[in-house]
């Protein structure tokens, strides 16, 4: 979440008369993430969250992303779906952006969280791949192994502005991911993007899963793959919590299953998530506009989760 494009009280107020919601009371920008402009929005009828979706975000995609969301709500899963004006649109534009009213759900995302709480993190995403086996539509994955060379090149040997030698490393890491990816494993729809600040906790109980604007269709081990890098390091990428990486795994085993198959790839898996987040970390670095209200992360700190996988990644998922 992040705030690069300002709404005046007066347009938002416009924008929600079309809205069973009531008058505006008050609008807050969110400055957490980087990809979407946000606003915690309070009105007379309740508490709603509103996104104005940047470049990052197509537009042609947000079907696809409301369908879903739709989906799994309708399945029991914790997730907030869009609010449809009065007449039955959950897609409008503000401020020349495409915009979404959603459902505004109670709890907060841990900064340190518990074995027990990634455990439940991880059984909802369980809950949630299986909810997913009927969902018909198909996304590819705009940030998948498929575009991580061409992002490489993108960055180019700027990459060597963050870290002396950079551009080398990731090349030499991102050919041995390529070259063994397992696309054979099963796919489906994914989130992609399960970060702690993805997941809404009170405790150790999951109350929400939100922002699945990057999920698509790809490997469905690479979901977890990728949640283990967001919730078994610390910040920095230096500490590595071996409790948090086995209740991971535990979690989603005992919620969905997770083959042999799928287990034996997740090094190479986590691997690749690991330089799928350097590389947009990476250039939203070096590209990020300095008026952003929006925090910048360090990609150094996948750096050094690559780093750990490869001289660890076997014995982490045996």
């Amino acid at each position: 979440m992040a705030v690069y494009t300002q709404v005046s009280a007066e347009a938002l107020s416009s924008f929600l008369s079309g809205f069973d919601v009531g008058e505006l009371v008050s609008a807050k920008g969110i400055a957490e993430g980087v990809e979407n402009s946000n606003y915690l929005v309070d009105t007379t009828q309740g508490r709603f969250i509103l996104t104005l979706y940047e470049k990052r975000v197509a537009a042609d995609d947000l079907p696809y992303f409301m369908a879903l969301l739709d989906h799994l709500k309708a399945h029991g899963d914790p997730v907030p779906p869009a609010i449809r004006d009065r007449a039955g649109r959950a897609i409008h534009e503000l401020r020349g952006r495409p915009a979404c009213l959603i459902e505004f759900i109670t709890g907060v995302s841990v900064t340190h969280p518990t074995a027990g709480q990634a455990r439940a993190a991880a059984q909802a995403m369980g809950h949630m791949h299986a909810s997913l086996a009927d969902f018909a539509r198909d996304r590819p994955n705009s940030m998948g192994h498929a575009t991580w060379a061409a992002q490489l090149a993108r960055c180019g040997r700027d990459l060597d502005r963050i870290e002396p030698r950079l551009f080398d490393r990731v090349s030499g890491g991102l050919d041995k991911v390529l070259a063994q990816w397992p696309a054979h494993l099963p796919t489906s729809a994914i989130h992609a993007d399960l970060f702690p600040d993805n997941v809404l906790m009170l405790g150790d109980r999951v109350t929400g899963l939100i922002d699945f604007y990057f999920a698509c269709t790809d490997v469905r081990a690479f979901d977890l793959a990728i949640m283990h890098t967001a919730w078994a390091f610390d910040g920095t990428g230096h500490d590595y919590d071996a409790a948090i990486g086995r209740a991971l795994i535990e979690g989603y085993d005992a919620a969905f299953g997770l083959s042999a198959e799928e287990r034996a790839a997740l090094p190479i898996l986590a691997e690749g998530a690991a330089i799928r987040f350097l590389l947009s970390r990476a250039w939203d670095w070096l590209n990020t506009p300095a008026d952003a209200m929006v925090t910048r992360k360090d990609p150094l700190a996948y750096l050094r989760r690559l780093d750990f996988y490869t001289e660890h990644g076997a014995s982490l998922f045996a």
